[in-house]
């Protein structure tokens, strides 16, 4: 990557901690500044303003991410069901990345920032329905194989699974982790009711 290029992603993985923590609107040009160490011509010279660079941050940086984290794992998948919890149950277990106190950035993004710009809500619809197609697809693929219902319709189970998966991140916010083993719990067992030969 070129100097330049490095900087620009730079900018965006330190803006994409600070929102993470903080949210977006509480989050300062000058925060963002401070963190990276570039200066605010840097800055300008990568973004017009603090709203482009929150596209740039969704389109260029938590896309990216999540498709390696949540979508690629079920585009190779056997077994796509099952690899779907084992994807479910290590996001909710990786505090690497994530922390309860905070939830899920993309969900905390859809809260904040959606109602306000339109092209924030596009942008972010785009990585939502990314998810909800991918997991529609090891709907069909197990349809296929005849492993589930052909009655049921991939497309509302897999925006049934991801608005548990919001809801879940929201409650670990007051909860704690300990609401993430009652939905783990939960979630296998309706993934069984789908499948009743669910191997976990």
């Amino acid at each position: 990557m070129s100097k330049a290029t490095l900087t620009r992603m730079s900018i965006l993985e330190k803006s994409f901690e600070l929102i993470y923590r903080k949210g977006y609107q509480s989050t300062s040009i000058d925060d963002i500044i401070a963190t990276t160490q570039v200066t605010k011509g840097a800055f300008y010279y990568h973004f017009k303003n603090k709203d482009e660079m929150a596209l740039a941050l969704i389109n260029d940086y938590m896309r990216p991410n999540m498709y390696q984290v949540m979508l690629r794992p079920l585009e190779q998948a056997e077994k796509p069901l099952e690899t779907f919890y084992d994807m479910m149950r290590n996001l909710l277990h990786d505090t690497d990345f994530f922390d309860v106190r905070y939830g899920c950035p993309a969900i905390n993004l859809i809260e904040e920032i959606a109602p306000l710009n339109e092209n924030f809500r596009e942008a972010l619809s785009v990585l939502m329905t990314d998810w909800k197609l991918a997991i529609a697809d090891c709907i069909q693929y197990e349809q296929q194989q005849k492993t589930i219902s052909p009655d049921i319709d991939p497309q509302q189970i897999a925006l049934f699974l991801i608005s548990g998966y919001g809801g879940i991140r929201n409650i670990g916010k007051l909860e704690g982790t300990q609401s993430y083993e009652s939905y783990l719990n939960v979630l296998k067992s309706y993934l069984r009711s789908l499948k009743p030969t669910f191997s976990i």
